[in-house]
């Protein structure tokens, strides 16, 4: 995987580290030769552990777990220079089948912890003068549909403003803050259509095919990169044509 900049010393705090566009981002970190911090919930097993790479058990909805994986990515490389907030899940089906302890945990692992981690990893970021990134969806800019349901529309477009006013509250800090705003990516999440639902989805695509999470990483490495520096508030959109700006 060819690299945007040169990650050397420079250290990243990941949430969804475990994912399929996680691992990417992680795996692209560490080849440009940075140091990762992984949070996740670790359903599956994550790959073995180096000197330049931590994994945290952490529910990005429990603000004492929160606090406790910044302390840690603290205590295993004494900074933070970049947060990318990875973590999500999907819902689906029409509102009125919607329960609310599903609305309640949806909001909570797509929304609230993007507001969790930002909270606690400011100072650090202020420090280092970084840059955080946000994962929403085209589902928060278009208003989705019953594939994710209606709370994952809700949430990802709660993190799209909280991206935009981030931005401008951090500026004066030294601190960028960004968004990255995929449609359909081939990873995992996608699973739960089958086969034949998946090969559907990516022909519906205006671009006819899904994006691949290599790509996401991508982009969210510019963001982080000397590249974006005149960059805050943006939001990328590697959507496959399904937005366009």
């Amino acid at each position: 995987m060819a690299t945007l900049f040169d990650a050397t010393e420079r250290v990243l705090l990941l949430t969804g580290a475990n994912g399929g566009i996680g691992r990417t981002i992680v795996e692209h970190h560490l080849e440009a030769g940075g140091s990762v911090a992984g949070l996740d919930f670790f359903a599956t097993p994550p790959p073995p552990s180096r000197p330049d790479l931590e994994w945290i058990a952490c529910d990005v909805t429990d603000e004492s777990m929160i606090a406790q994986a910044v302390a840690a990515t603290l205590a295993r490389f004494g900074r933070i220079d970049a947060v990318v907030h990875a973590a999500g899940a999907v819902g689906q089906g029409p509102l009125v089948e919607v329960a609310k302890a599903d609305w309640d945990r949806l909001i909570a692992v797509n929304l609230t912890s993007a507001f969790l981690i930002a909270k606690h990893v400011q100072p650090h970021l202020a420090a280092t003068r970084g840059a955080l990134v946000f994962l929403s969806s085209t589902n928060g800019r278009n208003g989705g549909s019953h594939l994710s349901g209606p709370a994952y529309a809700a949430a990802k477009a709660g993190v799209l403003n909280l991206n935009r006013y981030l931005a401008k509250e951090w500026a004066p800090l030294g601190v960028r803050v960004n968004a990255v705003a995929p449609g359909p990516v081939r990873t995992p999440m996608l699973d739960r259509l089958g086969d034949d639902g998946i090969a559907a989805l990516a022909r519906s695509m205006p671009t006819g095919a899904l994006t691949e999470p290599e790509e996401i990483a991508a982009a969210v490495a510019f963001l982080l990169s000397p590249h974006a520096r005149s960059m805050t508030g943006t939001v990328l959109n590697p959507s496959g044509g399904l937005v366009l700006d």
